[in-house]
């Protein structure tokens, strides 16, 4: 028997609606299964759904199941001492220089249990679901090694599946050196494209594959191979792309037909213009832009008038941006880079699912979607971008199953 959801506005962030937020004030969601089946004005319900008892939804708006598509999640111990390093004046690059940053994850996730990264990760996107996550992406590229990276990617998939939060796992193994191989670059990225990624791929274990341009990472040459070794096993690509320099990351990714380029501070108009033709989101992540205290915007107007998808994400990692907050993201977009909250909340759910490959069946809410909804104790959608360091998630509907805050 179907569910009848009404007492309810519906935010579908659908363009098909032709309102903002493609909102719908007294609706009704029918789902059938895991997946919603019809959704409309309360008035327009079909006949042959009458007879179904509704679920009360207490007069919230319900909102597509929002959408964290850029994360490292999975990580062994934390990097508090960095933070106050770089409060006393040094730099993010300084500190990857001597040795931490990354590196010094990557230690201590070698040294983690697959149990305790299980554990630690299931309580972060515990964090994530109660803002109504129904869906994360979790990287790789803190073990360095076949061994860790398939630890990482097991971890992902298990912590998911403990908060009831569908999960993309991405293999990011070209996220820096590690110690064994320091002075040969080159060395591990051929053991990154011919022995990891192809291991990992052929047990299942790859959704995507994410890699780190930048004058601290790889360079566009290094990248370019971790990209056809991922062609060949029909994986799509994702990247770290001009956070720090404009190395033309944008460019290259979107030459790869790449789902997104992430931090994006320094991409230029030829990178927009090429992400644009491609269709590549840019993904925006104001948590890493806030905690390094940076100063440079990803080109929001560029964005805009090219019409590049505009994703919003966490970046949940231990180093530079320590947070499993989406809804504090949605704030900080529209502060730091003058996001209408539209946009915002459309870059944590249409975009982010464009930036995952996600869509149809995550993003919107309209019918043959998979039924992963968040309702919001709100007046109105631009509220959960309005309020700062506020939850108003009273309830979640994941892949069907209807459930309510008492």
């Amino acid at each position: 028997m179907p569910n009848l959801i009404t007492h309810i506005s519906a935010a579908t962030m659908s363009p098909s609606h032709g309102s903002a937020y493609g909102a719908i004030h007294d609706a009704a969601i029918v789902i059938d299964g895991e997946r919603i089946a019809w959704l409309g004005p309360r008035d327009q319900l079909p006949a042959h759904y009458h007879n179904i008892e509704a679920i009360d939804g207490r007069g919230t708006w319900a909102l597509p199941g929002l959408i964290d598509c850029h994360t490292h999640i999975v990580y062994g111990g934390m990097r508090a001492g960095e933070f106050e390093k770089r409060l006393q004046g040094v730099s993010y690059e300084e500190i990857a220089r001597q040795g931490g940053g990354i590196r010094s994850t990557v230690t201590m996730t070698r040294e983690a249990s697959l149990e305790e990264l299980i554990d630690t990760a299931a309580d972060r996107l515990a964090e994530l679901r109660r803002e109504g996550v129904t869906l994360v992406e979790i990287k790789s590229g803190y073990g360095l090694n076949l061994e860790t990276e398939r630890k990482q990617l097991i971890a992902a998939g298990k912590a998911a599946q403990r908060a009831r939060i569908d999960v993309r796992r991405t293999f990011l193994g070209a996220h820096t050196i590690p110690p064994e191989y320091d002075g040969r670059a080159d060395d591990y990225i051929d053991l990154v494209c011919n022995e990891i990624l192809p291991t990992l791929a052929a047990e299942g274990l790859i959704d995507a594959v994410d890699a780190f341009c930048e004058t601290i990472g790889f360079t566009p040459a290094q990248t370019r191979r971790v990209f056809e070794a991922a062609r060949i096993h029909d994986l799509p690509v994702k990247l770290h792309a001009d956070q720090i320099t404009n190395s033309g990351g944008a460019a290259l990714a979107a030459e790869f037909d790449a789902l997104s380029a992430d931090h994006v501070e320094f991409c230029d108009e030829s990178g927009a213009r090429a992400m644009a033709a491609h269709g590549t989101a840019a993904v925006l992540l104001p948590g890493a832009f806030y905690f390094l205290r940076e100063n440079q915007k990803p080109p929001i107007d560029l964005f805009r008038r090219h019409k590049v998808a505009m994703a919003v994400s966490t970046d949940s990692n231990p180093g530079s941006s320590p947070t499993t907050s989406l809804l504090l993201m949605l704030s900080m977009a529209c502060t730091f880079f003058r996001l209408t909250p539209e946009e915002a909340i459309n870059g944590i759910t249409t975009a982010a699912a464009q930036a995952l490959g996600a869509a149809p069946e995550h993003g919107t809410l309209t019918p043959g979607a998979l039924a992963n909804i968040a309702f919001f104790k709100i007046t109105q959608p631009a509220e959960l971008a309005y309020r700062i360091g506020h939850n108003p998630c009273v309830g979640r509907c994941y892949r069907g199953k209807v459930e309510f805050e008492e």
